[in-house]
């Protein structure tokens, strides 16, 4: 198995498919990341047709235990991000 694709190692890759200088690349995956991240704080979905779709999801409140005490525990209502990838990124995959 392959170590993680780091940030800096996917500006490379960016700066080299791109032919644009480090710097650029740089400036535009933290564009993308940024633009991603704002639509999702509006819980706006963000499609990207053959890649995939990002999506912010609700979960209500919900009583839980601590598996170490027993003892009963309130699990706040949180939104969590999901990604759900397209055919293409799925097929690229398999």
């Amino acid at each position: 198995m392959e170590k993680p694709l780091n940030k800096q190692e996917l500006v490379a890759a960016v700066a080299d498919e791109a032919a644009l200088p480090k710097a650029k690349a740089g400036e535009v995956v933290d564009a993308v990341f940024g633009a991603i991240e704002k639509a999702l704080s509006k819980k706006q979905e963000v499609r990207l047709v053959g890649f995939g779709t990002f999506v912010t999801a609700s979960r209500k409140a919900a009583k839980g235990r601590n598996p170490r005490t027993g003892e009963e525990i309130d699990i706040p209502a949180s939104t969590s991000v999901r990604f759900k990838p397209g055919k293409a990124l799925k097929d690229a995959v398999s």
